[in-house]
């Protein structure tokens, strides 16, 4: 099965890439929150990421967003792929809610170092391995490059939200912690621990995120938790750690699972998925990019195809805006840039970024006359085609100058062009759309009957 480790597209502005989610702009108050297969674990993200693990974190927490709107509102507005979600911007507070009903995992190795007290709650001597709690437990922690546990005291005095803010935080989450077990509880899951996010929307608490997913939380199965409580088997992500902590060497855990381990952690997301929901992830056997980019484009958030323009000079605006124009008449999205090969060039990966990724048809034109550095760089160090289309001031300009255009290193395959609206049908030709070539079919044809129309006209005078 295929993975989805990333996805990068230039006609979406990235706003924000974290372990193992990308957020995209999508519209004025929405973002385009995409789960990957990328798996994090002891606060770094592993080089191997784990099949359809991002379809079902994403999926399973717009299941449990729905069902569990009575208790809090939240960001969720609809699925747009399986590892996609359009959701309500919302201004988040730095805060994890971690809700705690058993002693286990992390709190237990800390417990057994000789800690008694999490994020400010006390914890009595005498508890064992995974024994429960009372009643659960409120257990925050920040949000930062290193999470850290934080109590409620301190939370107010370092300013991460209000007292009142936070006691409907710890409400909210508690709440939403009880539902979540009593479901699961009928599936035969235990809900052991678990992590809520919040944030404001227009002054409204929302949640955010994720909720009761593999990845937030730790599953137990009730059968097997009260047939051997020490060492009950996990349904979650605890599986990973576990590999981790077992082959760390020299201090470091491994950068990389084994194919058995990420086959066995993709099945058990898959499982658990749905075990909760009561049926199977509708999961696609096309390849995971492709996938979301069919989906992309049919919900509207990416047209068929990109042109970049990228400009030496800011002078070259008029210009490129003259071709933007004509490309954009073949519904392609055109997106421009001001970058100098010799002035800038650091900027240069920025555009690579960009592009060297992107997983929908894109051709560049390179807007540079004299020493036109900008399409050899563009064009020796992108898998896309590359036009360059010089902004010349004259017929001198011209003479001088197109040399430096027409000579491309070696193993740089950039094309010359010299009139402008040639150079945007070429870069919209260059994007290979079966659509568009039957666009410029039809056009190629209605010149043909013009000519053939003249030729008849003429035959006829000729004729009399």
């Amino acid at each position: 099965m295929d993975c989805l480790p990333r996805f990068d597209s230039p006609q979406l502005k990235k706003l924000h890439s974290g372990k193992v989610r990308e957020s995209f702009r999508a519209d004025a108050g929405h973002r385009l929150i995409l789960a990957t297969d990328r798996i994090s674990s002891f606060d770094r993200v592993l080089k191997t990421p784990v099949p359809a693990k991002g379809a079902v974190l994403n999926s399973l927490a717009a299941w449990w967003f729905d069902k569990t709107r009575d208790i809090c509102p939240n960001h969720f507005v609809r699925i747009v792929d399986p590892a996609i979600s359009l959701v309500r911007e919302a201004k988040p507070i730095r805060l994890e809610m971690i809700i705690r009903a058993y002693l286990t995992g992390s709190a237990w190795r800390k417990y057994q170092k000789g800690e008694r007290t999490l994020s400010g709650v006390s914890l009595p001597d005498g508890l064992t391995q995974n024994a429960p709690f009372p009643k659960p437990i409120v257990t925050p922690t920040t949000k930062e490059a290193s999470d850290r546990p934080i109590s409620a005291e301190e939370i107010v005095k370092e300013g991460w939200t209000s007292r009142e803010i936070y006691e409907k935080m710890c409400s909210v989450s508690l709440c939403l912690f009880e539902k979540g077990s009593a479901m699961l509880l009928e599936r035969g899951i235990i809900l052991v621990d678990t992590k809520y996010e919040f944030g404001l929307i227009e002054g409204e608490l929302v949640l955010i995120d994720e909720i009761h997913t593999p990845d937030s939380s730790r599953f137990w199965l009730k059968e097997a938790y009260e047939s051997n409580p020490e060492s009950v088997e996990q349904l979650d992500k605890e599986f990973v750690r576990n590999y981790l902590m077992e082959h760390k060497q020299g201090g470091e855990y491994p950068e990389t699972l084994p194919e058995e381990i990420v086959a066995e952690t993709s099945r058990r997301y898959l499982e658990l998925y749905e075990r909760i929901t009561g049926a199977p992830l509708n999961y696609p056997d096309a390849d995971p990019a492709d996938r979301v980019l069919k989906n992309l484009k049919d919900a509207g958030f990416l047209k068929e195809g990109c042109v970049l323009i990228v400009m030496g000079s800011p002078s070259d605006i008029p210009y490129a805006e003259k071709m933007a124009k004509r490309i954009k008449n073949y519904d392609i999205t055109v997106k421009m840039r001001v970058v100098s090969a010799h002035k800038n060039g650091e900027k240069i990966p920025v555009i690579m970024e960009d592009v060297i990724q992107c997983h929908e048809p894109v051709s560049i034109i390179a807007v540079a006359g004299r020493s036109n550095g900008l399409g050899g760089a563009l064009s020796a160090n992108l898998p896309v085609p590359v036009i360059n289309c010089p902004p010349f001031s004259d017929k001198t300009d011209f003479l001088v100058n197109i040399n430096s255009s027409l000579m491309m290193p070696s193993d740089t395959p950039a094309l010359t062009v010299v009139d402008p609206k040639n150079a945007a049908d070429a870069a919209v030709l260059c994007l290979n759309i079966p659509s568009l070539k039957s666009r410029f079919r039809k056009k190629i044809q209605k010149v043909k009957d013009k000519l053939d129309q003249a030729n008849a006209q003429l035959q006829e005078q000729q004729d009399v």
